[in-house]
């Protein structure tokens, strides 16, 4: 038996056991493989925060390297976790997958284990949930459709350009991932097509500093969902792509059409090496590059507002423009050898056997907290603000949580 069980080992784990232990509450955190492992084993080679560094700050660890306004690499970032994990020594069952979990008669929770001894079961008052909400990578009904000579990996899997056959390579989604491998592929001189999805962009800087330190002066990252425009519908939102690789700049798909990369719309179907895009290429290119400026111009109210000393910046201005929009596309003909998949993924909680989900199988709860007693999350992204699912905002979340679990025990009367 134990007090508090947490479900994972990533920095959302990690900030609730450091608030627990701070607290003095007994608790064990379960993960599946190692502590932060996501970092090291589910990024490609040349991963950069797309954040700046600064904005790392777990509780009882916050960023004091040389360069706060820079980006860390991958390796860098897991290196960083490592000295957060020395740093208060929490208690990790490692190699240690939930298989289910389950409500207990008379309150609390039984979780079935699978450990390097065997099956195993731990009972616990409180569980929260830290596995983050990107569990199973998406890829299309079509993809097992396209000629089996295509080699087709997700995001997930992607580790750099040596990893697939020679050959052209289609990239499709246009989030952080897929713009970035997209990047990636195309600086390695790789031929790269790229599908755009319906992501928004950020300039990387503006007026001297980088965006997204304007916007966490702007409070953004600070808002709770529940105040942004459309209220909790903000959850599902796409993330601006950006990159931080070589110190950090914006990632322009006109300037990369430029360069030889072939864009097209939204791909919609697949049979043998015949592929079908919808005509949204212009729409899509247009729309990142209005959420672009709408940005850009808030820095600028906020500016003016404050009356912070910024010297203007000339508007963008594209540099390239689709003379139509492309329909189809033969992979062969093309000399494309190899899809990656960056369309995303869909949360996975089929372990978690507690009626606290929604029908698209997200769970529903109030910065973390669920109606069932002693269940909660964390690490979500939009969980309660926009740095939630951040190193910016997690610390506060987690600190949310652990709290919660201490009021709630302190709550019920001595004699129950």
């Amino acid at each position: 038996m134990t007090r508090v069980a947490i479900v994972g080992a990533g920095q959302a784990g990690l900030s609730v056991s450091h608030h627990l232990t701070r607290l003095g509450v007994e608790h064990v955190l379960l993960e599946a493989a190692t502590p932060a492992h996501e970092w090291a084993d589910n990024r490609w080679d040349n991963f950069t925060l797309v954040t700046p560094n600064w904005h790392c700050r777990l509780p009882g660890h916050v960023y004091e390297g040389p360069d706060p306004d820079g980006f860390m690499t991958r390796d860098e970032v897991v290196a960083w976790l490592d000295d957060y994990v020395r740093s208060f020594d929490p208690p990790v069952r490692t190699h240690t997958r939930v298989v289910e979990a389950r409500e207990r008669d008379g309150g609390g929770f039984v979780l079935d284990l699978e450990t390097p001894d065997g099956p195993d079961t731990l009972e616990a008052d409180d569980v929260v949930v830290a596995t983050g909400g990107y569990h199973r990578p998406i890829e299309p009904a079509f993809a097992r459709a396209i000629d089996p000579s295509v080699t087709q990996l997700h995001s997930q899997q992607y580790r750099n350009a040596d990893q697939l056959p020679e050959g052209g390579v289609l990239v499709v989604g246009t989030g952080q991932s897929g713009a970035q491998i997209a990047e990636d592929l195309h600086l390695e001189g790789r031929q790269v097509h790229l599908a755009l999805g319906d992501a928004p962009r950020v300039a990387r800087f503006h007026r001297g500093r980088d965006c997204m330190t304007w916007l966490a002066d702007m409070g953004l990252y600070d808002t709770a969902v529940a105040q942004y425009p459309g209220g909790l519908a903000a959850r599902e939102k796409t993330n601006h792509y950006v990159t931080g690789r070589d110190g950090g700049r914006d990632i322009d798909l006109r300037a990369f059409a430029l360069d030889g990369m072939r864009l097209y719309g939204k791909l919609t179907d697949a049979q043998g090496t015949d592929l079908t895009f919808a005509p949204t290429l212009t729409r899509s290119l247009d729309a990142a590059d209005a959420v672009y400026t709408s940005i850009r111009r808030d820095i600028d109210r906020f500016i003016e507002r404050e009356g912070i000393d910024a010297p203007p910046e000339p508007d963008y201005v594209p540099p390239w423009a689709p003379d139509a929009d492309p329909t189809s596309l033969d992979l062969a003909a093309e000399g494309i050898t190899s899809v990656v998949w960056a369309i995303g993924y869909r949360p996975d909680y089929r372990w978690l056997r507690v009626g606290v989900f929604d029908g698209t199988g997200r769970p529903t709860h109030t910065r973390g907290v669920t109606a069932v007693p002693g269940l909660f999350f964390v690490g979500l992204p939009w969980m309660h603000t926009w740095g939630s699912g951040r190193f910016l905002g997690v610390a506060a979340d987690a600190e949310h949580v652990a709290q919660c679990i201490v009021g709630a025990r302190r709550s019920v009367p001595a004699e129950a």
